[in-house]
């Protein structure tokens, strides 16, 4: 398992079927494996993983 350090927030943005535009937060190393991730653990992106708009990489607080 690796350490939250080595990760990076990605924020994973989605349209719902209705219009709705979601987020879902993931730690991953990079934005294919927080893509792989949201899948993973979304259940309404794993039936769609079309409805996948944006993978985000955020920045870290620094401090």
């Amino acid at each position: 398992m690796r350490s939250l350090s080595l990760l990076n927030p990605y924020t994973v943005r989605y349209k719902h079927f209705d219009g709705q535009k979601l987020e879902a937060c993931f730690y991953a190393s990079d934005a294919f494996e927080a893509r792989l991730l949201a899948i993973e653990f979304n259940a309404y992106i794993r039936n769609r993983p079309h409805c996948i708009d944006a993978v985000i990489r955020e920045m870290r607080p620094t401090g």
